[in-house]
């Protein structure tokens, strides 16, 4: 299958998927930025990049779709809420990319449940009673 094509999702969920698939995309330039490039922990980059390895392991069954990949990624990004939530408070620069990276992470969270509750509806209605 083609990245993209989700064969028998409405157009609601396409573009719940689309968006969801833009703001995990998103987290994982961030994070690479923040730690290497923008406000890194030591100058020069720090080993702290090495945050966006989780959000790569679901990445390419996202893209195809997957339910499954993408019921992982909602725990996943619980670990850049986390530390968003905590990073919040930061002095600039290091809070607004923190504040950021709590609004792409509610960003997915949101798009990746309208982009799956389709799908558990019609699981439980055909499940067995």
């Amino acid at each position: 299958m083609a990245y993209g094509a989700l064969p028998g999702c409405s157009v609601r969920q396409v573009a719940a998927w689309k968006w969801s698939i833009a703001a995990w995309l998103a987290l994982i330039a961030l994070g690479l930025a923040w730690e290497l490039t923008l406000v890194p922990l030591r100058p020069g980059g720090s080993w702290l990049a090495l945050k966006v390895v989780p959000l790569l392991l679901p990445l390419p069954a996202m893209l195809r779709g997957s339910a499954y990949a993408m019921q992982l990624a909602l725990f996943v990004v619980l670990l850049s809420v986390l530390e968003g939530a905590v990073r919040v408070f930061e002095p600039l620069p290091a809070g607004g990319l923190a504040a950021i990276e709590l609004l792409l992470a509610v960003v997915f969270f949101v798009a990746a449940i309208v982009y799956l509750r389709p799908m558990k509806l019609t699981a439980q209605r055909n499940r067995p009673t």
